[in-house]
């Protein structure tokens, strides 16, 4: 490992104004509330009973400090790439030969998504893989910067992301994503720079284009299914935010509850909750992620990814680098082996676990740190 330069990578202490916070209490205080659905679930939206009970907690009982102190502990640092301050965690294991890992989030998700698996993915204890670690806030989320301009696409932050691991040093590296971090993850399997060695996925992009797909088995017709639920109930969210971000960033910058509800929804249609998120995550936790699009102003730029890249990022890619791939069983769209193997052409790990949903490490961080263990063990021989 090369020592990175200090001047161009800092620590930062992470330390918001109470007056933001006092801001906050205040916009929820005032909140101007809709009328109830006129359903007994969730097919109209977030309820409002339920809304009001995440509001309640986040107004009198959320804890701010707690999460903020938990993030500083991890340690917090920043880096100028390509024009952009890029925030990120860096959090090195005791264990001299760990390998280093880069962990890329996506919406609506954040850095908080991998909080519960941090400290296990560090440790080496009875001869299992240890990783160091590296969780960057994408471009427009988080900590980091907003792109002033247009630009910011997969690519680009695959790209930025290889700059940073050879700027921390790491000659030798892994990468996993889900989300938009499996779009960027497979970005830079496609660039295959020298030093990424293999890359872990938990949603596979693998889906063909309709002239390529033949007759779909059993499995395949259930992803196709999938597709076309999520096409016709579930797509609304990623049309307007590829379309029209700046209308939508209006709301969601100056609506607390307005942001939260947008979020909220996505963990109880796409985690596996069994139709209830409050018996999975806790409601702080759920508000940690909520919080780090509502103190950093970014419902408006992290939406601009989808205006940049949505309509080719979520498809399939060839791969030559060594792939694992995890299959929750609640996963939006399964992943097919057949289909993957037409992309992916050496697939070292691939798993179908019988719990867990889009949010793997966030939902499952057990198995999630498991099935990493068992992907990246293949390539390191432990």
């Amino acid at each position: 490992m090369n020592t990175p330069s200090m001047s161009t990578v800092r620590k930062i202490h992470l330390s918001i104004p109470e007056q933001e916070l006092d801001d906050l209490r205040r916009r929820l205080d005032n909140t101007r509330w809709p009328e109830s659905e006129t359903v007994t679930d969730w097919s109209q939206g977030v309820p409002l009973a339920r809304m009001r009970a995440l509001v309640a907690q986040w107004a009198s009982a959320y804890d701010w400090r707690r999460c903020e102190a938990m993030l500083n502990r991890f340690g917090l640092y920043a880096t100028q790439i390509d024009g952009l301050l890029i925030h990120f965690l860096h959090v090195r294991s005791e264990q001299a030969q760990a390998l280093p890992l880069l962990l890329t989030h996506g919406w609506p998700g954040s850095i908080i998504e991998f909080h519960k698996v941090i400290e296990p993915l560090l440790s080496g204890a009875n001869g299992q893989i240890a990783f160091h670690l590296v969780v960057p806030c994408l471009p427009g989320y988080g900590f980091s910067q907003k792109p002033a301009g247009p630009g910011w696409s997969v690519e680009r932050i695959a790209q930025a992301w290889i700059t940073l691991m050879g700027r921390l040093g790491y000659e030798r590296y892994v990468a996993q994503g889900g989300d938009w971090g499996a779009a960027v993850t497979i970005a830079m399997g496609k660039l295959a720079p020298a030093g990424l060695v293999g890359i872990h996925l938990n949603m596979p992009l693998v889906i063909p284009r309709t002239s390529e797909r033949g007759e779909p088995n059993t499995e395949e017709q259930a992803a196709l299914r999938a597709l076309e639920l999520y096409n016709q109930d579930e797509a609304a969210y990623a049309r307007v935010q590829a379309t029209r971000p700046q209308t939508l960033g209006y709301a969601l910058v100056d609506s607390p509850v307005g942001q939260a509800a947008w979020i909220y929804e996505k963990f109880y249609r796409w985690s596996d909750c069994n139709g209830d998120p409050d018996s999975l995550f806790s409601r702080d936790a759920l508000l940690d992620n909520i919080m780090l699009y509502w103190l950093t102003g970014t419902g408006g730029s992290s939406a601009r990814l989808y205006w940049e890249s949505f309509r080719k990022a979520f498809a399939p890619t060839v791969l030559e680098l060594p792939v694992g791939c995890s299959i929750f069983p609640k996963e939006i769209i399964p992943a097919s082996r057949r289909w993957a193997d037409k992309f992916y052409h050496n697939i070292i790990h691939w798993n179908h676990l019988d719990r867990g949903g889009h949010f793997a490490a966030f939902e499952q961080p057990t198995l999630f740190v498991q099935e990493l263990r068992n992907c990246f063990s293949r390539l390191t021989g432990a």
